[in-house]
């Protein structure tokens, strides 16, 4: 017996029930699919954000206990000139590794000669600066120039709350290593935009040398390791954590994950929000296949005891019924793929664009297909499809076939 044949010609016996189901199926599936593509390009944009926007890179070499004992004692807890030269080379060697670079943080007061204000500031290699960035679209990072030993970058709110441009000089005062006050003049000659309101006001890019200089330092406080891909950040993060403990370095690797507490917050809001939308969604449309299934069963049970007198088996019964709901899934789904395929289009092509929370930059309303997703969504479905159609039948084929026979 040809299950699927039977199975098509029921869905279009019944054609407005089955229409109902496959616009419930199409649409939900189009919905989960679009949601999730959204969300794929949002965390993308967000990744790409903290490994090239914020310059973290995709692993930070940091002596142990940095982050906490470092604050008391930065000395102890930073890299020597001498470490440098040593950890350097085995961070090179790893295969995927594109970039390493030291950097060095400082914080203090910055003025323009009459208003001063608080700074955080980032000493990097003004020539690694654009190599870590990569083809990142957005200008985040400074422009710092390697011609210039004393050219800084400010953030934009920053540099208009001091009503400091490009071209003008300004002061930078800070605490160096040993506690002591150091001050210097700088040049500025550049601005970005951090992307995030809460330090775009602070953010003060300089030269690596003029910040051991500043924090009267030889050496750096952290490594930034750029990789091919950050698909190699756990891989890279095991080998070189086991090489540098063998060459006798007590140290920690961050990864850009861990180190970028904006992309962890988001991707957990984004989450529970699609498993609250996947849910609400998933719920309807098990219902309405629920509900057709169960009707088509009902109506059709003097067929099955006629199907059950001439021969057919339950397991055919159960087979015959779980088909036809398959193929409802399947086509619904078919159907929310080109609507998926379509409206992803037309966002695409719109060029909508909205200013995210705690953001300072506009960015576009775009959406990915994730298949992975949509290839679970489809399994899911088609499983509880299959289950929607299954205890019907089941009841109905367990019926006596004289009781089938003269149900009305």
């Amino acid at each position: 017996m040809n299950y699927f044949s039977i199975g098509f010609r029921n869905i279009l016996k019944n054609r407005r029930r089955s229409l109902v189901t496959l616009l419930s199926v199409g649409i939900g599936f189009a919905s989960i699919s679009l949601f999730a593509g959204y969300i794929q390009y949002v965390y993308g944009g967000l990744a790409k954000q903290a490994i090239h926007g914020e310059l973290l890179g995709h692993l930070t070499v940091m002596k142990r206990g940095l982050r906490t004992e470092g604050r008391l004692h930065p000395a102890k807890y930073m890299f020597t000139k001498e470490e440098l030269d040593r950890i350097t080379p085995i961070l090179r060697q790893y295969p995927h590794t594109r970039l390493v670079t030291p950097r060095m943080s400082l914080s203090g007061m910055v003025s323009n000669g009459t208003a001063s204000t608080v700074f955080v500031g980032e000493g990097m290699v003004p020539e690694d600066v654009k190599k870590l960035q990569g083809g990142f679209e957005r200008k985040l990072s400074g422009d710092l120039k390697a011609d210039n030993p004393i050219g800084v970058a400010t953030a934009q709110d920053l540099g208009r709350i001091l009503n400091l441009k490009p071209g003008d000089s300004a002061a930078l005062l800070v605490s160096t290593v040993t506690g002591q006050a150091n001050a210097l003049d700088v040049d500025i000659v550049d601005d970005f935009n951090t992307g995030n309101v809460g330090t775009n006001d602070k953010f003060l890019y300089l030269p690596f040398d003029l910040a051991k200089s500043l924090y009267d330092f030889d050496g750096a406080e952290r490594l930034i390791v750029l990789l091919d891909d950050k698909a190699f950040t756990e891989e890279a993060r095991t080998q070189l954590t086991a090489q540098l403990q063998q060459a006798g370095f007590d140290v920690e690797l961050k990864t850009w994950l861990e180190l970028s507490s904006f992309y962890a917050q988001v991707k957990r809001l984004f989450d529970m929000i699609f498993a609250f939308i996947f849910s609400n969604v998933f719920i309807v449309v098990v219902m309405s296949i629920v509900n057709a299934m169960s009707m088509t069963v009902v109506e059709r049970t003097r067929e099955i005891g006629t199907l059950r007198a001439m021969g057919l088996r339950r397991s055919g019964i159960l087979r015959l019924f779980t088909t036809e709901a398959f193929m409802l899934v399947v086509l619904g789904c078919a159907g929310g793929l080109l609507v998926t395929l379509l409206v992803r289009f037309a966002v695409n092509s719109a060029g909508i664009t909205y200013t995210p929370p705690n953001s300072s930059n506009v960015v576009s309303l775009m959406v990915d297909l994730d298949l992975p997703r949509m290839a679970r969504t489809f399994v899911m479905l088609s499983l509880l499809g299959v289950g929607a159609a299954w205890f019907p039948a089941r009841a109905a084929a367990r019926k006596l076939v004289i009781d089938s026979l003269g149900h009305t």
